[in-house]
């Protein structure tokens, strides 16, 4: 009877293969309990927004029907689903709530998109020009200066109450944030990396398309976290100076009835509208900066 008789290399060899399944073994645990980890933080923070929600709400309601704060003043949370039921079901004097709500919503929306990407345009232009953004920084500080409800009260005058302005109002107010950050994004752009561009021989254009705006997008794509919310604001603003319908229309209305809870519930529509936006920018961020790897900041809070 034959015994089998194993080589040292075949010994190594597994050696190597357990060495490997015992590591591959170890970074799957660690990762499973990663995954763990973070959904576990995640159900922590839905569970203490909802906490807070719970507090908030539930102790505007006591404190109202308890008599603590006067609801005439301050309203109350159910008095104000109330309202924005009939709303939904019986339409507002101006027509119907949906209809308020999506002409809210085109005025911002248009406005988002016009103040960003002149913002985009121009920061950019300035930010690589340097004679030029000299030449134009007084005007930039002059214009950025005006009080917007002056801004509004002048698009009113010149273009009526239609929607116009409106959006030329949300865009001006989207435009100064957008053209900051993208100006910003441009000068903190890696001279080596831009040298190093040109010495390769990258053309203007490629440098602009595939290094400078790459590497302003974070600025750009964190200024737009609270774009939309001055864009929203805009278009309110304009509609309380001056319009046909829109959820600032009723806010005013609202306020000249000495009718809090008309207000309030307006209120919480537009707040409802923007965290749908602001949403939707985190989800258009991933996709546009999952080339970016993570700083230490972020994978700490992570």
């Amino acid at each position: 009877m034959s015994e089998a008789i194993l080589s040292p290399t075949d010994t190594n060899a597994d050696t190597d293969t357990d060495t490997v399944a015992a590591g591959q073994q170890r970074l799957d645990e660690r990762t499973r309990r990663a995954t763990v980890a973070f959904r576990r933080r995640k159900q922590q923070i839905w569970g203490a927004r909802a906490l807070l929600a719970v507090v908030v709400i539930g102790g505007w309601q006591w404190f109202t029907a308890a008599g603590w704060v006067d609801k005439f003043f301050y309203a109350q949370p159910s008095g104000i689903w109330n309202r924005l039921w009939d709303y939904f079901q019986n339409g507002t004097e101006f027509g119907s709530y949906p209809a308020q709500i999506e002409t809210t919503m085109q005025e911002a929306l248009y406005g988002f998109l016009i103040g960003t990407g002149v913002g985009v345009v121009l920061g950019v232009a300035l930010g690589m020009n340097r004679f030029l953004a000299e030449v134009l920084d007084p005007y930039i500080k002059i214009v950025n200066a005006v009080p917007r409800i002056v801004l509004g009260s002048i698009f009113i005058v010149a273009f009526g109450v239609g929607m116009a302005p409106k959006v030329l109002l949300a865009a001006v107010l989207v435009f100064f944030i957008v053209f900051f950050n993208a100006f910003q994004g441009v000068r903190e752009v890696d001279r080596n990396v831009l040298n190093n561009a040109k010495v390769l021989g990258a053309s203007r254009w490629h440098t602009i398309r595939h290094v400078i705006i790459p590497s302003a997008l974070t600025w750009i794509i964190a200024s737009l976290h609270s774009a939309f919310g001055f864009a929203i604001v805009g278009a309110v603003v304009g509609e309380v100076l001056g319009a046909q319908k829109g959820l600032g229309l009723l806010i005013k209305s609202a306020q000249g009835n000495f009718d809090p809870y008309g207000v309030f519930a307006n209120m919480f529509v537009i707040a409802a509208l923007v965290l749908i936006v602001e949403f939707v920018i985190e989800r258009v961020e991933r996709r546009l900066l999952a080339w970016r790897p993570k700083v230490q900041s972020e994978t700490v809070l992570v």
